[in-house]
Order: C-alpha cells, then structure tokens, then sequence
C-alpha cells in the first residue's frame, strides 16, 4: 500500500466536502509529473488531503477506491497506453487531529527533500513511507 498527498484548494473542493458527499472522483490533474503519481494510485492506496491557500495543511487522509482510470469528461490515452487525464476515485477515511502545516513541515530536516517542500506547484505526489510514518504521527492519524 503507497500513500500520496493531493492538493486542493477548501474553497473549490475540502476534506469536509469529502466527509459529506462520501466519495469523489479526483480530477482536474493536468501537471505531468502529478499524473505520473496520479497514475500510479491504486486501490488501497491512501492519500493526505492537503488544503493550499491560506490554510497550507494537511487536513485529512483518503482511501483510494478505485485507482488510476481515464478521466471520462476528457478520455483518451497517450503514447504508453496510460489515460492522457488520469482521475481516482476517493472516500474519506479520517480527519486530522491536528493539521500539519506547512510551515511545521518545512520546519522539519526529515522532509528537506519531500516534494511539497521542493516543488511547491506538484499538485500530486507520492509520500515515501518513513514521510508517511511522521506525517501520520505529526496528524494524530
């Protein structure tokens, strides 16, 4: 089981806006190296919501119902066969107890090399498993 970190902006789509409607389907990825983690998403996998703009913290985790498929308002496939927009399906998991910034992030030397720390703009990345470890015990998670 991998786990990601997806950005998303709480005015236009929030954790909480997940915890209500249960699923949702994970689109709008147009970034090229955020599809290639995006792609990579299957089911099991989790994911830390991460709200950007104001807040810039780690609010949430999701479970990965289904992995990587073609993004049916924009199908098609690129030159490797994989969908050219990829989307995931989503379900809430749980909310963190205590959000982590970005700021206590970019505080800590373990996440010096994280991506969220070194490309800012990634909308989608993996979390490698001894980030996952602290951001889950930073979470309460």
């Amino acid at each position: 089981m991998a786990t990601y970190l997806l950005k998303t902006e709480p005015g236009t789509y929030s954790f909480d806006d997940l915890v209500r409607d249960g699923r949702t389907t994970w689109d709008g990825v147009s970034n090229a190296a955020a599809l290639i983690a995006l792609r990579a998403m299957k089911k099991g996998d989790e994911a830390y919501i991460y709200h950007t703009g104001d807040e810039r913290a780690i609010v949430g985790l999701a479970v990965v119902t289904k992995g990587a498929y073609e993004d049916p308002k924009s199908p098609g496939l690129n030159a490797r066969g994989e969908p050219k927009h990829a989307v995931v399906d989503l379900r809430a998991s749980k909310a963190a107890r205590t959000p982590v910034t970005l700021d206590v992030i970019k505080a800590d030397k373990r996440f010096a090399s994280f991506p969220l720390v070194k490309i800012g703009r990634l909308s989608v990345m993996a979390v490698e498993p001894t980030l996952d470890r602290a951001l889950r015990s930073l979470a309460g998670l």
